[in-house]
C-alpha cells in the first residue's frame, strides 16, 4: 500500500470518528433461532422507496442466522442504556442467550424487539452484498415505533472502548 493510501485510510477514519454515527442493535430470527448484534455501519440509502443498508459482520453470530431470516429489526439505543449496546456488543450469541438478559418481546413475523430502546424499525431483507468482512444487507421497512422528541441516543463514542464478541 501506498504511503498515500494510508494516508487517505487514516484520514478517512478520522472523518467518520468525527461524525460520531448512533449505533444500533439488529434483531433477527430463523426458525426458531434468535440472534442479535451491536452494529455500527448503517444508512439509510433511499428515501422514495425507504431503503435502509445494514452491515453485519460475517463472523458475528448474528450473522449465519440474518442469512437465513426473512426480515430485521434495527433498534435506535437511548443514551441511558449503555448496558445494551454493552450486551449486544461485547458477548456473543455462540456462547450466551442475550434474549435471556435483556427486556424484550415479539414483534413483526416474531423477530425480538427490545423494549428499552429508543425507537426502533423493521422491513424485510430485500437484498445481501458481501462488501469484504461485512454483508450488506438491504432493507425495506414497513413496521416501527418512533422513539420520542429529543431523545438522546447512543453513539459510537459511547461505545469504542467495548471489545467485541467476535472479531471483525
Amino acid at each position: 500500500m501506498s504511503e498515500n493510501a494510508h494516508d487517505a485510510e487514516s484520514d478517512c477514519a478520522a472523518v467518520l470518528a468525527a461524525a460520531d454515527y448512533p449505533v444500533f442493535v439488529v434483531t433477527t430470527r430463523a426458525g426458531a433461532e434468535r440472534s442479535g448484534c451491536l452494529v455500527g455501519f448503517t444508512a439509510q440509502v433511499s428515501i422514495d422507496p425507504l431503503r435502509f443498508l445494514v452491515g453485519i459482520s460475517k463472523s458475528n453470530h448474528t450473522f449465519g442466522v440474518a442469512e437465513r431470516a426473512e426480515r430485521l429489526v434495527v433498534h435506535l439505543l437511548p443514551h441511558d442504556r449503555p448496558a445494551l449496546a454493552e450486551l449486544f456488543g461485547a458477548e456473543t450469541g455462540d456462547e450466551i442467550d442475550k434474549f435471556g438478559r435483556c427486556a424484550w418481546r415479539p414483534g413483526p413475523g416474531g423477530l425480538p424487539v427490545l423494549t428499552d430502546a429508543a425507537g426502533w424499525f423493521s422491513g424485510p431483507i430485500l437484498e445481501r452484498h458481501d462488501y469484504g468482512d461485512h454483508v450488506g444487507m438491504l432493507l425495506a421497512p414497513d413496521v416501527g415505533s418512533a422513539p420520542a422528541s429529543g431523545v438522546a441516543v447512543l453513539r459510537m463514542a459511547d461505545v469504542d472502548h467495548l471489545a467485541p464478541g467476535h472479531r471483525a
